[in-house]
């Protein structure tokens, strides 16, 4: 399953919900813009050193997903489809939603705009 940005908050923080939806699965994936977006969040905490170091834990952890040709095909098939349906997401997420895609995995999000993409399961918790 890939994390997007507010599961990997709220696995960093404890949250015992996710904890259950995640249960029994010894790696996740975690796309390359993911831990883009969370690095410039922490940028401005005043947490970043003690979620900075779980984070790095996290990508140790996990499987990594970087974006290649596939994902650059996968992301303008759903980005062209969200268009025509006339419903745009935020750019990072039809990257996540590429990768959910190409690789016929899952979201972890609460993001409900996940939804608007054709081939896509969102979990949440």
């Amino acid at each position: 399953m890939i994390l997007d940005t507010n599961a990997v908050s709220a696995l960093l923080a404890g949250d015992p919900k996710l904890g259950e939806l995640l249960a029994g699965r010894d790696r996740h994936e975690l796309p390359a813009v993911v831990i883009g977006e969370y690095l410039y969040g922490l940028a401005r905490s005043r947490f970043r050193r003690k979620l900075g170091s779980l984070l790095a834990d996290l990508v140790t952890e996990s499987i990594v997903l970087p974006t290649d040709e596939g994902t650059a095909r996968a992301y303008a098939a759903v980005r062209e489809k969200l268009r025509r349906k006339g419903r745009p997401l935020p750019e990072n997420d039809v990257w996540v939603g590429a990768l959910a895609v190409q690789h016929g995995l899952d979201v972890v999000s609460r993001d409900a705009h996940f939804d608007q993409i054709e081939g896509l399961r969102r979990r949440s918790w």
